[in-house]
C-alpha cells in the first residue's frame, strides 16, 4: 500500500484516484485527500463532492460505493 508523499498517511483508492484525477493520471506517488485539499485550496467537503460527481459520471479512478478498493 502507498503512503502520502506529504504526511505519510496510508492511502486508499479514493486518495490515489483523487490525486490522479487532479494532478497526473500516470502518477506513481500520491498525496492523501487532506494534503491535496490544502495544496489546491479547497475543503475536504468540496473534494468529496467532486469525487461523488466523478463516480456518477463513471470515472474509473474511484472505487464503487460500498466496495473495497483492493
Amino acid at each position: 500500500m502507498s503512503s502520502c508523499i506529504i504526511c505519510g498517511k496510508e492511502l486508499d483508492g479514493y486518495d490515489i484516484g483523487f490525486y490522479r484525477k487532479m494532478v497526473n493520471r500516470g502518477a506513481q506517488e500520491y498525496a492523501c485527500i487532506e494534503c491535496m485539499c490544502k495544496k489546491i485550496e479547497i475543503t475536504e467537503h468540496q473534494a468529496w463532492e467532486m469525487i461523488r460527481r466523478f463516480q456518477k459520471s463513471g470515472c474509473a479512478l474511484f472505487p464503487e460505493k460500498g466496495k473495497n478498493d483492493r
